[in-house]
C-alpha cells in the first residue's frame, strides 16, 4: 500500500508542475501580445520592423552582384585551404 501511494504522489506532482509550466507559457505569451501588439505602455512600432524595410532590405540584397573565387578544398588537419586547379589548365 505505501508503494501504491508514493506513485500517486509522483503522478500527481508531475501533473501540477506540467500544469505550472503549460500556465507559466500562457501568462508569458498574453504579457507579450499585451506590451508588444496592443501597445498598453504607448510607443509606436519602429521602421526596421515593418514589412516595407524587409521589402527593401531584401531587394537591396538580392541587387548586389554575386562573385566568387575559385573552389577551394580545406585540409582539416592543418587547416590550410588548397586551391582546386582544373584539370584542363
Amino acid at each position: 500500500m505505501l508503494i501504491s501511494m508514493r506513485g500517486t504522489s509522483s503522478n500527481m506532482a508531475t501533473g501540477k508542475i506540467i500544469g505550472a509550466v503549460v500556465a507559466s507559457f500562457a501568462v508569458a505569451y498574453a504579457c507579450d501580445v499585451l506590451i508588444a501588439e496592443k501597445k498598453i505602455f504607448g510607443g509606436t512600432t519602429p521602421k526596421t520592423v515593418s514589412d516595407e524595410w524587409w521589402e527593401a532590405t531584401d531587394k537591396k540584397f538580392q541587387a548586389w552582384p554575386r562573385t566568387a573565387g575559385p573552389p577551394v578544398v580545406m585540409n582539416p588537419i592543418s587547416r590550410q585551404n588548397f586551391i582546386v586547379k582544373s584539370s584542363e589548365s
